[in-house]
């Protein structure tokens, strides 16, 4: 796929986080799908594989996340395989604190799957808002 193929994938994934719903994203993940949070939080590490996506964060960000999880992109850049999406969260915790991360992720992007994403954020806000993960 291009660039601007790549960049119009993320673009629907969005379109569908904003409203909540993270089926497209799911469902554009590879099975070999790897998600790594930088920094050096207790947030802050890498998932190999889909299954360890759905099966351990997911579950873990649902767990502290009052309702459906709200992501808002604001910029997409594209190049090659690479496509660059800044984003704001809009979410409330189970405990009543908002969680508004600001997101830089950074997707490598296969054949119309999602192979790889980096994610930078803001990991104090997470800690303090989200708590440790399990």
């Amino acid at each position: 796929m291009s660039a601007t193929e790549n960049k119009e994938l993320l673009r629907r994934i969005f379109a569908a986080l904003d409203e909540g719903d993270g089926r497209p994203f799911v469902e554009a993940m590879d099975d070999r799908f790897r998600w790594t949070i930088t920094g050096s939080s207790r947030w802050s590490r890498t998932w190999d594989g889909k299954m360890a996506v759905l099966g351990e964060l997911f579950p873990a960000l649902r767990a502290r996340i009052d309702g459906r999880i709200r992501t808002t992109a604001h910029r997409f850049v594209a190049e090659g395989d690479l496509v660059v999406v800044e984003a704001r969260g809009s979410n409330r915790t189970r405990d009543g604190k908002r969680y508004d991360n600001a997101y830089c992720y950074v997707f490598r992007v296969a054949g119309g799957k999602l192979l790889e994403l980096t994610e930078y954020m803001d990991t104090e806000l997470a800690g303090s808002a989200l708590g440790d993960p399990p």
